[in-house]
């Protein structure tokens, strides 16, 4: 797996202590896109918003690329699911904000800006 702090370009192989389950968790959490790869080799790429697992055919759905949908795809139908959008999640964890927020109010003391 890739780096903790994103999942972005990580290309997981279903198998060998790794579920299709726990990558669809992932998928779901994931602040991008995903490319949903199918048993027949197609590929729909798009944004993840919704899993159920806990059905006699579990699935996912997802918008496309171009905002249609929502797509539903049958967990039998998936080989795997590759993280190929740009995590816009990346970065923005608790500690960051938290550093934001001490640097704003540090420089929200200053005079202002010339011709303000």
């Amino acid at each position: 797996m890739p780096d903790e702090t994103t999942l972005e370009g990580w290309t997981p192989e279903i198998g060998g202590g790794l579920t299709l389950e726990e990558v669809v968790e992932r998928a779901f959490d994931y602040r991008g896109n995903v490319t949903v790869v199918r048993t027949d080799g197609a590929e729909v790429e798009g944004y993840l918003f919704n899993r159920c697992g806990d059905v006699a055919a579990p699935f996912v759905e997802l918008f496309d690329g171009n905002g249609d949908g929502p797509l539903t795809i049958r967990y039998a139908e998936i080989r795997t699911i590759r993280f190929t959008g740009r995590d816009t999640a990346a970065g923005n964890s608790y500690a960051a904000w938290l550093r934001a927020r001490e640097a704003a109010k540090k420089t929200s003391g200053a005079p202002p800006a010339a011709g303000a």
